[in-house]
């Protein structure tokens, strides 16, 4: 993972924790009867809406990245195709080397006259 999407992962995931703490007290507050529940309700609605942003940051911000660097390739059938593509070459060109100049031991019998055939 790139170092902007890890950064505003790492943001998405503390204030998204903060806001399931904040809910969880806000509700303990409700239940007890306790005057902290209004302000931690309020401030649970407030940090939604912020966790739900840094949710978002994290896609934009690896969907951008992606835009300006190129999408981490994962195999697909174009990518075996053009790899298959490549061993083929490859081969031919081994196969080319290993045959010589003349193109194997047939053709320069042939070419000196020494060939039964």
């Amino acid at each position: 993972m790139p170092d902007a999407v890890r950064t505003a992962a790492v943001r998405a995931v503390l204030a998204t924790s903060l806001t399931i703490i904040q809910a969880m007290i806000a509700f303990l507050s409700t239940v007890t009867g306790s005057w902290l529940a209004f302000p931690m309700v309020l401030s649970s609605v407030a940090s939604t809406v912020v966790a739900t942003w840094a949710v978002l940051d994290v896609w934009v911000t690896r969907q951008v990245w992606n835009q300006r660097n190129g999408v981490v390739s994962v195999p697909s059938s174009t990518a075996r195709q053009m790899r298959r593509e490549r061993r083929r070459a490859q081969k031919a060109a081994r196969a080319a080397d290993r045959d010589g100049p003349a193109g194997g031991i047939r053709d320069r019998l042939k070419a000196d006259g020494l060939s039964r055939a």
